[in-house]
């Protein structure tokens, strides 16, 4: 989402290549896109990037998205139906100047579509070849479960991945939608594990003034006492353990069940090496216990009924590395 500037706080053309140069040669192969973003130009700008070297392409995981309406005002553009679905893959490959698509996204849920005809459409995409595995991104756990079990049903192309916002800042996806998708089989890979840049040490209490126009709401949004204390833990850690703290939330979102891979967005090449310098860091319980602490969101129920209920039936017992406490009787 950091590839041009047509948002506003992106990076050109040049910047962005010479950032992928440098994310593969630290060993990355993984690179997330979607046809919105900076209105198409990421996707040329990678394409661009693909079609410079032939040998590139078969190293490279590409993934993208479709939902994004490309033409404002038109309904059938937008959207989870299949005629959208088509036209958005077939968008996509054009300005990523590929045959095909390591893994394709729906962006977000769609309320008007029934999830039988995406699933149908996706699956046939798989079939044709022009894509080989298909997750789905922002959409409610409910929906997400019930479109596995149909894609099972009906022997089409499964989900393999789940693409939600998870960092020190927004944890209520520990509520359903991680578990479900331990479940389900389906890899986690986060999106703002710095949440727009509020957990990269730029920011504390006192000084949450974004640095561009195009993150100014973002930053606005967390502005309150819950996301100040997080900072607060987080730069004394940083100051603890001479880390940067996007080093530390980064390594905090690596250790959590599930996720494999967060995803991060860099400016510069700079940028870049500082993120994948979180790889080195392996935070201890300490650390760990009082990030959890300083973060622990407030989950819809039943999920905190559950986990006191579920003792009940496990008390005095340890089962896959989980223990439900010890008996007063």
């Amino acid at each position: 989402m950091t590839f041009g500037e047509e948002w506003g706080f992106g990076a050109d053309a040049s910047t962005s290549l010479r950032i992928l140069d440098h994310f593969i040669e630290r060993g990355g192969n993984f690179v997330d896109t979607a046809n919105l973003y900076t209105g198409g130009r990421s996707e040329e700008i990678i394409g661009d990037y693909l079609s410079d070297d032939s040998a590139r392409r078969d190293k490279l995981v590409i993934a993208t998205k479709f939902g994004g309406n490309m033409q404002p005002g038109n309904p059938n553009a937008g959207g989870t139906n299949r005629k959208s679905i088509i036209a958005a893959c077939e968008a996509s490959l054009r300005r990523l100047k590929t045959d095909y698509i390591d893994l394709y996204w729906q962006h977000w849920e769609d309320p008007f579509c029934p999830v039988e005809e995406t699933l149908r459409a996706m699956d046939a995409l798989v079939q044709s070849g022009k894509v080989r595995y298909l997750g789905f991104s922002d959409t409610f756990a409910w929906k997400v479960a019930r479109a596995q079990t149909i894609a099972e049903l009906r022997g089409w192309a499964p989900l393999v991945a789940l693409q939600v916002e998870y960092s020190l800042v927004q944890r209520t996806v520990e509520g359903e939608l991680v578990p479900m998708a331990a479940e389900l089989g389906m890899g986690v890979t986060p999106w703002g594990p710095l949440r727009s840049g509020v957990l990269s040490g730029k920011y504390r209490r006192g000084n949450m003034k974004a640095e561009s126009v195009g993150r100014a709401d973002s930053i606005a949004r967390a502005d309150n006492e819950r996301v100040h204390s997080i900072l607060d833990v987080l730069h004394q850690l940083a100051d603890e353990l001479e880390l940067s703290c996007a080093q530390i939330a980064l390594a905090w979102v690596r250790s959590r069940p599930g996720v494999t891979a967060p995803i991060i967005g860099a400016r510069t090449v700079e940028q870049l090496e500082a993120n994948l310098s979180a790889l080195e860091v392996t935070l201890d319980s300490d650390a760990l216990a009082r990030l959890d602490e300083v973060s622990r969101p407030t989950l819809n129920f039943p999920a905190d009924f559950l986990a006191n209920a579920q003792a009940n039936s496990f008390r005095d017992m340890t089962i896959n590395g989980r223990s439900f406490g010890q008996s007063n009787r």
